[in-house]
């Protein structure tokens, strides 16, 4: 599974106890989160922002505890993708298919948008889904 920033820092940072079942599934090892250099840049920028409130450390351990379970998968040659229409997110898609995923969880609208692209189900094999409909479909 592939897991955007919102939703990184929803499970990470504000242990959201709504998503508290992703992050018991990647725990005990049942799903994987799939990362990859560009997707931990972000992460690890995003931490950074000011509204987090979060010094140099908490974000290492933030991001230490990510990197503990999180498998990184090296940028692969893919086929031409379906184009998010915010290409700061374009990155998700590229890690799925590097990754194999089968799924994006993801509270962005233009992936959510993209995740309606007939390419995406039937070439891709790939879902993307809110959190709280992953829980309900695969938890």
């Amino acid at each position: 599974m592939v897991l955007d920033t919102n939703v990184l820092l929803a499970l990470w940072v504000f242990a959201d106890s709504r998503y508290k079942p992703i992050r018991g599934a990647i725990n005990s090892g049942s799903w994987v989160a799939l990362t990859d250099a560009d997707c931990l840049d972000e992460f690890e920028r995003v931490l950074g922002y000011p509204e987090f409130r979060l010094d140099a450390q908490a974000q290492h351990a933030v991001l230490d505890d990510y990197l503990g379970i999180a498998h990184r998968v090296p940028k692969g040659p893919w086929m031409a993708l379906p184009q998010c229409a915010d290409p700061d997110d374009q990155k998700f898609v590229e890690l799925a298919c590097s990754g194999a995923a089968d799924c994006i969880v993801t509270s962005d609208k233009a992936l959510l948008k993209l995740g309606r692209h007939r390419t995406i189900a039937q070439k891709l094999a790939l879902r993307i889904i809110p959190p709280q409909r992953f829980i309900e479909d695969h938890l």
